[in-house]
């Protein structure tokens, strides 16, 4: 976003960007936020993870730096939880947070999802499903950029990756022999 803001980008994806009036800001992927647990972890079996299924384990999480709403957001799960991180290790990248792991030191909170490709086989990640860390990637462009370059390949971007809408389809069903209540046999017709 600092890129974008001081004119050095024109656009940025970003997870769960700070409100800002001078941004345009338009949501187009869920982005929950991701846990990497070496694999012994007992919790790696489970279908559902939650922020409490991490409570006993020191946590690796980004600097607050890094993207602030999303370090808040998992602090305040935990107190609301009551639950208090152990020794939490401060990284700047997710790299370094699956190093981390895979040396058993802790468990990874973290909202990258480019870690996901790892080949590290001794880190599993898997998405938290705490409600209060479910947040959207956006399109991030200043309000006053008005590049027509820009504004096209953004316009691109949205239509290739968010969501679309499947418009209602009707289905093909087999014809019976005899249609409705008036005993019309389809030899008939």
């Amino acid at each position: 976003m600092r890129g974008v803001l001081t004119g050095e980008l024109s656009l940025a994806l970003v997870t769960a960007p700070p409100p800002d009036p001078t941004l345009t800001v338009v949501p187009f992927a869920p982005a929950p936020v991701y846990a990497a647990l070496p694999q012994g972890h007992l919790a790696t079996h489970k279908k559902e993870l939650f922020l409490q299924d991490l409570a006993k384990d020191e946590w690796i999480l980004c600097v607050r730096d890094a993207n602030p709403m999303v370090h808040d957001a998992i602090m305040e799960t935990a107190r609301a939880q009551s639950i208090a991180p152990k020794d939490a290790h401060d990284i700047h990248t997710a790299d370094q947070a699956i190093y981390l792991v895979s040396e058993h030191l802790g468990v990874a909170i973290f909202a990258e999802p480019k870690t996901l490709g790892t080949n590290d086989r001794s880190v599993v990640i898997k998405p938290l499903a705490d409600k209060s860390l479910q947040f959207q990637t956006c399109l991030v462009m200043s309000k006053d950029d008005d590049s027509r370059l820009t504004n096209e390949f953004a316009r691109a971007f949205l239509r290739r990756y968010a969501p679309q809408r499947v418009p209602p389809k009707q289905m093909d069903l087999p014809l019976s022999q005899t249609h409705g209540s008036a005993g019309i046999s389809t030899r008939d017709a």
